[in-house]
């Protein structure tokens, strides 16, 4: 079979296209170098022949509200356009826990995307994920300058990167299924202790605070509201086992 993987290239996108190349299937990377555009929607159409599903886990840096609903948008309605006329059977996309308790511009673009998947022709599947282990390190290299690191009250259950991949494919592989049941790590933390442990792994010292947000964002964050409230897939892979594993 073959699955494409619109953000192949991607942090989450390269260990899809791994776990669809251990199923035994073969992994079609949609890429702008390679001449495709989920945004404007070039060369899709092509890169989608004979491909039986995609797994879109694309995303944009942003943190603004427009700028985040205008590129999910038009991704997915490109990616449900092509592949209509392509023959795809099925669309999964990687979503965010929470993204609809938590009041924050880029996750309103995955609400969005949501939306447009379920309004859509193309039968699909969402699955929703918690954040990733090096969330605590991309905060890190956007505070990297700061003498002391301002960390907001965050409760997560980081999950492996890896073992989201593994779900998607799993998914993929299966029926539509709409929204599936979220998937997070095994361990409930709060982000400041992640990025504490980040600091002492690579060796850095760092004054880190903890504060909490203002405004609704603040108070879903701080309590449950990037958190799965339903039982789901649980990751096996704890944050210090992926700690151990990273180098420095």
């Amino acid at each position: 079979m073959r699955i494409a993987v619109a953000g192949g290239t991607g942090a989450v996108g390269r260990h899809v296209v791994d776990a669809i190349r251990r199923e035994g299937h073969e992994p079609v990377v949609l890429t702008r170098s390679s001449g495709v555009d989920v945004r404007t929607g070039a060369g899709l159409v092509e890169a989608l022949t004979d491909v039986a599903v995609v797994i879109d886990v694309t995303n944009t840096p942003t943190n603004s509200r427009r700028k985040a609903i205008a590129f999910f948008e038009a991704a997915t309605a490109n990616l449900q356009r092509a592949g209509r006329q392509a023959g795809v059977g099925h669309l999964v996309a990687l979503s965010i826990v929470g993204c609809d308790r938590v009041p924050i511009g880029y996750y309103a673009g995955k609400v969005r995307q949501e939306e447009c998947l379920a309004a859509g022709e193309l039968p699909w599947t969402v699955l929703r994920a918690t954040q990733f282990f090096d969330f605590p390190i991309q905060l890190l290299d956007r505070l990297s300058p700061a003498p002391v690191l301002t960390i907001p009250r965050w409760r997560t259950q980081p999950v492996a990167a890896r073992e989201v991949a593994d779900a998607l494919v799993e998914l993929a592989l299966a029926e539509p299924a709409g929204k599936a049941p979220d998937i997070a790590g095994p361990e409930v933390h709060q982000m400041a202790d992640l990025v504490r442990d980040v600091l002492q792994k690579i060796g850095r010292r760092r004054p880190v605070v903890s504060f909490r947000l203002p405004g609704a964002a603040g108070r879903a964050i701080a309590g449950d509201g990037s958190l799965p409230t339903e039982p789901g897939p649980r990751g096996k892979q704890t944050f210090s086992q992926w700690l151990a594993t990273l180098n420095t």
